[in-house]
């Protein structure tokens, strides 16, 4: 079986070309792609697709707000938010609303595949530039209520190796663990991250601009 995928993107050439590619990706399917969150929540639950694709800029209700309804009708939906910005109040307002990534469209179309993939599976999908910010964000944030709220060394190695741009798998064989390990720390980072969204009135970063 294929894994499905729905798409909620305004801009037609790019909801157009991403949903060819899905299609045109082995082992993934397009059930829909919606121009506006509206539709989405209209269509969506009507049969829902194992990933959805949201960008947070959309006309009328945002793809934030848009994620937050549909995690609250479908929980066991995998959302990845796929967006130009890579603002620190944008990724964890997207954490916060449930979705389980945040990927940028200036990513390759072999790297957005790959992320729909790697959710589908129970991964954690996170571009270089993302984990770059996630780790400047525990550096340089408030200090945690208490030490289970702060990244353990090994949550930040894993954090260090996305950050220079490594896969799973190359992490899991650089420091010695299996795949679902990995998948397993950046899932108490996620966590960790939904915690300090909701305690931190003002997430502050190190915006040193796009990694190198």
């Amino acid at each position: 079986m294929p894994v499905t995928v729905c798409l909620v993107e305004d801009n037609h050439e790019v909801r157009e070309s991403c949903a060819a590619l899905l299609n045109g990706a082995p082992g993934l399917k397009c059930l829909g792609a919606y121009c506006s969150a509206e539709e989405a929540l209209e269509k969506i639950p009507l049969a829902p697709p194992d990933v959805a694709l949201v960008d947070i800029h959309l006309p009328g209700m945002s793809g934030i707000e848009c994620v937050a309804k549909l995690k609250a009708e479908l929980p066991d939906l995998q959302i990845l938010m796929l967006t130009l910005y890579e603002r620190g109040d944008l990724i964890f307002n997207s954490l916060r609303a449930g979705a389980n990534g945040y990927l940028l469209k200036s990513m390759s179309s072999a790297d957005l595949i790959r992320a729909v993939e790697q959710v589908h599976a129970g991964g954690v999908p996170m571009t270089m530039s993302v984990a770059r910010k996630v780790i400047a964000c525990f550096q340089n944030g408030e200090p945690p209520a208490s030490p289970v709220e702060a990244l353990t060394p090994r949550e930040q190695e894993i954090l260090e190796q996305l950050g220079k741009g490594c896969y799973y798998r190359e992490i899991s064989e650089s420091l010695g663990i299996s795949l679902s390990t990995v998948r397993t720390h950046l899932h108490s980072v996620y966590r960790k991250l939904h915690v300090k969204s909701r305690t931190q009135a003002v997430i502050k970063f190190h915006e040193s601009g796009r990694p190198e």
